[in-house]
This record gives structure tokens, C-alpha cells and sequence, in this order.
């Protein structure tokens, strides 16, 4: 039996009005296709890109640091710089060598994306332990990282910086501290120029 026409017609009309609420705009559809931008990685992740490849290094070593003593030894040799996972991680290989000996190690530097923040472990390869890792971040072009370490079975604190006067020269910096970080004395210096002259 066929229904009258008034009722077909609010049949309809009310199918009609319940698609339209639920139907998708047309500006709505082109928000859900239009491509949304890529989340680009914090700045810190590329915080040792300056540094990939190699560098003559000329290092300077407080021999017997916060004992009051100020001899120092030289060492001249190369680092090597390679990037790992996108520049998400890094080693740099040291071997220089001078009238005091030779030094052997490796250091690895691993990017913590939730705290923006860089930690780098380091081993002498002499016996390939892994020293406590300083931990920090880049701002401005300078990085600043801390930890703690014990010297002669006492506890102190070290700090290590990176500053770069150049794009082809760079100062890596140590310093210790017996007081909580109220003092502190430089024990490292290596002056890094990249191997091969200027970059273009």
C-alpha cells in the first residue's frame, strides 16, 4: 500500500536532515585531506652536526688535577667524528699521542628527545671503562654539560663545554670541582681544527 504523498515527503525530508548533520562540510573534508606539517625534530637533536668528520686536535692535560700542581702535557693527533641514527647519536674517536704517552678513546653522545638534552659517556681505551656520563644541551651555539665523577676517592663534579670561534675551529673545555660548583679548576683543553682547511 503506498503512503500519501505529505507523508513521503516528511519522510524524506527528515532522512534528508539527519544526513546533512552528520555529512561532513565541504570545508571539513578539505581540513581532514589537506597534509598536516611534519613535526620537525627539536633543535638540540642536531646539536653535533658541526662536528661530523675530521679534526686535527691539539689537547692540553692538567696532569694531577686539584692537587694544587699546574704541569701540563701536550698531545697532538686527530679526532674522527661520525653520526649515528640520523644525528640522533654520535662518536668521536680520539688518538693523540705526545711526550707524555698516548691517549686512545672513544666518546658517545646520545640525544634524549623528552628532556632536549644530550648525555656523553666516555672511554679511555686504555681500559675501556666508560666514565659517568655529563649531561646538557646547546643554546646559542655553545654547549654546557655536568655530572658527577669521584677523583682520588673523593666525589666532585664535572663540567665540559663547547664552543666553536669558527665553523672549522672548535674549544672543548673540562673542568673539576671539589666544591659543589662553587670553584672551579680547567684540567682539558683540545683545540680542534678541521682536517683539510676551511669547508666551503
Amino acid at each position: 500500500m503506498r503512503a500519501p504523498d505529505s507523508m513521503s515527503s516528511a519522510i524524506l525530508a527528515g532522512a534528508l536532515a539527519a544526513l546533512l548533520a552528520i555529512a561532513p562540510t565541504a570545508a571539513q573534508r578539505q581540513r581532514a585531506q589537506a597534509p598536516q606539517p611534519a613535526q620537525s625534530p627539536r633543535d638540540g637533536q642536531h646539536g653535533f652536526d658541526f662536528e661530523f668528520g675530521l679534526w686535527n686536535s691539539h689537547i692540553k692535560r692538567l696532569k694531577r688535577p686539584l692537587s694544587g700542581s699546574q704541569e701540563w702535557v701536550e698531545y697532538r693527533g686527530t679526532t674522527l667524528v661520525n653520526r649515528i641514527h640520523e644525528g640522533r647519536a654520535n662518536t668521536a674517536e680520539l688518538a693523540v699521542a705526545g711526550p707524555a704517552g698516548r691517549i686512545d678513546g672513544v666518546a658517545l653522545r646520545l640525544y634524549d628527545p623528552q628532556s632536549d638534552r644530550w648525555s656523553i659517556h666516555y672511554a679511555n681505551l686504555r681500559d675501556g671503562a666508560l666514565t659517568a656520563p655529563v649531561i646538557g644541551r646547546f643554546q646559542r651555539g655553545r654547549g654546557e654539560f655536568y655530572g658527577d665523577e669521584v677523583l682520588n676517592g673523593r666525589p666532585i663534579r664535572v663540567r665540559f663545554v663547547i664552543h666553536c670561534p669558527s665553523r672549522d675551529r672548535c674549544l672543548f673545555e673540562q673542568a673539576y670541582s671539589a666544591d659543589a660548583g662553587k670553584t672551579w679548576e680547567m684540567n682539558w683543553i683540545s683545540t680542534d681544527t678541521r682536517a683539510g682547511g676551511a669547508t666551503k
